[in-house]
């Protein structure tokens, strides 16, 4: 892919900045980004919210005019186009966002012909046939008659998906298109679209942060704080950042003794660690190979014997809720020289259970007095000063 001119490629970014607002209100969203993307290639963009994801999608789909940088698509550069060739642009790109867009006076099946007649390519038989094809291949032939306002959340999107497919796009723009869809049809949704892009050499963009779906991927990036990053650059990163910031509020002794903490500052404490712990744990479910597994737990080890430290506990534990199976994954962090013993327990039953259920922080001194904690739960034997 290095070899070939940036023109050949369906998407080629050089150093695209955007921002919005102007003086004082002027925020910044994008940073120096850079990419490009060939025939064929399925690459998903993970990150957390307010990243800048979206704004990427809308500039490459020829919603927003790019203001600084080079942003070209399908060998047209979109900085200083004219209106003519965006519109050209955009009718070589399938759409999906996380809002369904339907037009709900028009069936299902009628708001997926309106992308073929809009085309204009199609005769008035081959844009039904083709339009029937397509919603039944997202599940909906049984409903295809019916208005959006008579289809779940999840069977508008699957409407939304096939509009998107159903002209045989060069590219395909999809913010979030499983978010609204179980898991197989989530699954079916994105193997449509991995066969578009292999059958017919379509390049898809996907924003997305369902982990189900990543291994559909040829490359995945990240973009946070609107810059972009590989994948393993990304989760790296977030990992130095837990442990350093652990590290710093060692350093200053923000926390001395757990009993000697108010309530207000131990919610907070926690409340400050969560934050940088889910960053990393998003990072953790989305990796797939098994090495680089490997180094996610042993740095998931490290952060829980850290935190114990943080705390002045004798024992840490670190939960981690695994909605699918209704359990908590816990790696108990003893002494150094005791080790890590892993567990599984069901999410209804201790102090665990209740913080996992209602998301409330919880300060348990003495467990043994707590009403909610379950003797019969393995490894609930605890020390008198614990952290969980």
């Amino acid at each position: 892919m290095a070899g070939a001119p940036a023109a050949a490629r369906p998407i080629a970014i050089r150093g695209l900045n955007h921002a919005y607002g102007s003086g004082e209100l002027r925020k910044q969203i994008l940073f120096d980004v850079t990419t490009e993307i060939a025939s064929g290639e399925i690459v998903i963009v993970t990150g957390p919210s307010g990243g800048g994801k979206t704004t990427l999608l809308t500039l490459v789909g020829a919603l927003r005019a790019p203001q600084d940088g080079s942003l070209q698509v399908l060998g047209q550069e979109l900085r200083g186009a004219r209106r003519r060739a965006l519109e050209i642009v955009r009718k070589q790109i399938g759409f999906i966002f996380q809002s369904h867009n339907l037009i709900e006076p028009l069936s299902a099946l009628q708001n997926v012909e309106m992308a073929l007649l809009m085309d204009g390519k199609l005769g008035r038989r081959d844009v039904r046939t083709r339009a029937e094809g397509m919603l039944e291949s997202v599940g909906l032939a049984h409903r295809m008659h019916e208005h959006p306002s008579r289809l779940s959340g999840g069977q508008r999107q699957r409407v939304a998906i096939a509009r998107a497919l159903v002209t045989a796009p060069r590219i395909v723009l999809a913010d979030e298109p499983t978010a609204s869809l179980d898991k197989q049809s989530g699954r079916e949704v994105i193997e449509i679209m991995q066969h578009l892009a292999r059958a017919r050499g379509a390049t898809i963009l996907l924003v997305t942060h369902d982990s189900r779906i990543l291994d559909v991927a040829d490359r995945i990036v990240h973009l946070e704080d609107g810059r972009l990053s590989t994948f393993t650059d990304a989760v790296i990163a977030n990992n130095q950042h837990m442990m350093h910031l652990l590290a710093a509020d060692r350093q200053k002794s923000v926390v001395t003794f757990v009993e000697e903490m108010s309530p207000a500052e131990f919610a907070a404490t926690l409340e400050q660690v969560t934050s940088e712990s889910r960053r990393f744990l998003d990072s953790t479910a989305l990796a797939t190979d098994e090495a680089f597994r490997s180094m996610l737990d042993r740095a998931l080890r490290a952060f829980t014997r850290k935190l114990g430290g943080l705390l002045d506990a004798e024992r840490a534990s670190l939960f981690l809720v695994d909605p699918d199976r209704n359990e908590l994954w816990l790696t108990i962090a003893q002494e150094a020289d005791q080790g890590l013993t892993e567990l599984r327990i069901a999410s209804d039953r201790g102090v665990a259970g209740y913080a996992a259920r209602t998301g409330e922080t919880v300060r348990v001194l003495d467990a043994y007095q707590d009403p909610r904690f379950d003797p019969t739960m393995p490894g609930a034997t605890l020390p008198t000063k614990s952290a969980s």
